[in-house]
């Protein structure tokens, strides 16, 4: 693969050794990289390169990872990865609604990371197009496959790519349990096959965004202990 044809990845971090230490790792992967050293660096980078993938700090001066996350989101689509010396899931699931699409705990291995980058650089790719180009599941909800989003009651609701991805598998299997470790396989990788909090955060998304009453869900139902069932819209009867 030519140089220009690899993926470009930013790597943001306020300690130089450690983007140093990033660098040289996906670089001996095969990726192109570029640095930025604060938030505010980070976001001029985005606009400026259009990498593939933004590898970035939380704790930063001048503007901290999840400040620039929120300013990135503004504007671009690009997914990110947050590095953080935190593992309190209360600092993931705040990154994760700013639109991170993974968190790795400091200290980590190369691998881990390297591991982390390629199934977030799979995941973007998509899934293929369907012949169906919008799919009713009711009066009330329909999914448009065009601009993978939500007509809910007429209305157009985004959905992030994670959360596009999650809605296309439970729709695809509608009617039967979904077992957790095969949604987190299928949607995330099978790197992520144990992050049950992970699926719980993006259901609960998914939820506030397609149910009438989130808390009484009608549509994305829980199978405790098992995994998940989208409701059976095409034959009516459960399965």
């Amino acid at each position: 693969m030519s140089d220009e044809h690899k993926p470009l990845i930013l790597v943001v971090d306020d300690e130089a050794h450690m983007v140093r230490f990033v660098r040289m790792n996906l670089e001996l992967e095969g990726f192109r990289v570029v640095e930025a050293y604060n938030g505010m660096e980070a976001i001029d980078a985005v606009k400026k390169f259009l990498p593939e993938l933004v590898v970035m700090d939380v704790a930063m001066p001048v503007l901290d990872g999840f400040e620039a996350l929120r300013y990135i989101r503004e504007f671009s689509s690009v997914p990110v990865i947050l590095l953080t010396v935190k593992g309190e899931e209360e600092d993931r699931i705040k990154g994760l609604d700013l639109g991170a699409d993974d968190y790795v705990t400091k200290p980590f291995s190369p691998r881990e990371l390297i591991s982390r980058i390629k199934a977030v650089l799979r995941r973007v790719e998509g899934y293929p197009q369907t012949q169906e180009q919008v799919l009713k599941i009711d009066d009330r909800v329909s999914i448009d496959f065009r601009s993978r989003s939500l007509i809910v009651e007429g209305k157009q609701v985004k959905l992030r790519p994670t959360e596009y991805r999650l809605l296309r598998t439970l729709t695809e299997n509608a009617g039967w349990i979904v077992p957790q470790e095969t949604l987190l396989t299928k949607v995330w990788g099978p790197e992520y096959r144990d992050e049950d909090s992970l699926l719980r955060v993006y259901i609960t998304y998914l939820r506030k965004k397609l149910e009438p009453d989130p808390s009484h869900p009608h549509y994305i139902l829980t199978e405790r202990g098992v995994g998940y069932r989208f409701v059976d819209f095409r034959n009516k009867a459960s399965r």
